[in-house]
Parts: C-alpha cells; structure tokens; sequence
C-alpha cells in the first residue's frame, strides 16, 4: 500500500498568509543562494491553524545544512514571533537534499508525504512511492530512541512551568506518532492530526487503551506532574521498544517453506 501525501493543496488563512510570507522572506534574504526549496506542514498549510493556538513548523532543504546558521534562524523566528504573537511558535528543520534523496524512509517520508512547498522546487517529487511496510515502519523509528532521550532529558532537567509543559506536550506527540506508526499497515494512511492517530491506535494496537487516553489527555493539557508523567511515558516507550525488536525480527526470520 502506498502513502499519499497528507495536505493535497495549499490553504493558508489570510490571517497567516503576511506572517509566512514575512519569515520565508527573512530565510531566503539571510541566506540567499542557500536554500534550495521550503516547506511547511501542520494546521497553516492546511487551512485549519487558530490564532494563539497554532504553531508554525517549517523546514528548510538546502545542499549544505552547516550553511544555515542556528543562531541567526533562532533571531529571525524571534523577530517573526514579536511582530505576530498569534502565532505560538516557530519551528524549523533543516536537511539536506542527499538525505531526503537518499533516505526515501525518514526524510523522504517528510518531505514528500508530511509537507508541502512553499517556495523552490519541489525535492519530494524525486522520492519515489513510499510503500507501508516493516522496513519502511523500522526506518521511520531509526531516531525515535534518541528523540525520547533528548526530551526526556529536557524535562527531566526543566526548571520552569513552561518548559516542562513544552517539554510534555512534546514528549507525549512522539509517543502518539511512534505508536501510531505501528499501526500503519492497519490504516493505510499517516495522520496528522493527534486526534485520528489516537483513534487509530485505539483501534489497532494492543497496548493498554489507559495509557494512550492518559498521554492523549497530556499533549491537550500538559500541566501534568512531571514524574507521573515520566513513568507513564517510560511504559509507554518500553511497549514501542518491545514491538519494534518483534517486527526486526519477524522481518529477519526466513519465511517457512
């Protein structure tokens, strides 16, 4: 079965349009030359963001990502998120073209089914079909432990309500995306919206249904005690570890005659 593509067509509410259009100028303006194409994904490509609530995500594509200097992005989001505080914030990703030409199964995946363009050729027309299947499953999780040791490690170490609640409330979408994620070949479709990848979830996979509630319930509301949070999420993660090693296997096991 074949992935398509999340978002078919470009919306973007005209409360956005200025902002997006302001912040992909200053991008291409501080590096000019740099960047080959960039993309968003989420609620403003989609037409569904709302004002103090949405986020921004996102990504540049460029031949050389050491040429994207974090520092200056980080000043320019700043910039952006003074001038328009309806937006929540701003993320950015920054890859290369030989990784999503060359790893069709993790940034491929991105860029040709997650996001849209907004300005430049568009590289996920290059990747080919991307076909739901163990590997494609695997090498979607390839980051996936060191994801959860970095933001486990953040929260761990927060020392203020609001990292910890931006901390949570990451922690819990990696879960729901991994876990998710195991459940593909059962929908056939990659949502982008937490609520449907809950549901599926529900639907298709055997972990306790109290832990998936719990962590759904912290993405909405992530003002949650942090080591309550910690050992229902580390339950959670141990279930993702424990499947991946089974679908590794089952892949590597020769089918019998």
């Amino acid at each position: 079965m074949v992935l398509e593509k999340v978002i078919k067509k470009i919306n973007i509410q005209s409360e956005y349009k200025t902002f997006v259009e302001e912040y992909t100028a200053s991008l291409l303006s501080e590096f000019s030359g740099k960047i080959h194409s960039i993309y968003m994904c989420g609620s403003i490509p989609k037409g569904t963001a709302k004002p103090f609530e949405s986020d921004a995500d996102f990504t540049i594509v460029c031949e050389r990502p050491e040429d994207i200097d974090y520092d200056r992005v980080s000043c320019l989001k700043d910039q952006v998120l003074q001038k328009y505080r309806f937006v929540t914030k701003v993320d950015t990703v920054i890859c290369s073209l030989d990784d999503v030409r060359s790893k069709p199964n993790e940034w491929g995946f991105w860029i040709k089914i997650i996001c849209v363009c907004i300005h430049g050729t568009d590289i996920g027309e290059e990747v080919p079909p991307i076909l739901i299947s163990p590997e494609f499953i695997l090498d979607l999780n390839s980051d996936t432990q060191e994801a959860v040791d970095r933001v486990r490690g953040f929260l761990s170490n927060a020392n203020n309500d609001t990292l910890k609640s931006r901390y949570t409330k990451g922690y819990s979408k990696k879960l729901i995306r991994a876990l998710y994620s195991l459940v593909l070949e059962d929908t056939g479709v990659w949502q982008d919206d937490i609520s449907k990848m809950k549901n599926g979830i529900l639907d298709y996979c055997t972990i306790d249904s109290a832990l998936v509630d719990y962590l759904f319930a912290c993405y909405l509301d992530s003002h949650v005690d942090v080591e309550e949070f910690l050992g229902n999420a580390e339950e959670v993660y141990r279930y993702i570890e424990k499947a991946l090693t089974a679908l590794a296997a089952s892949r590597n096991t020769p089918s019998e005659i």
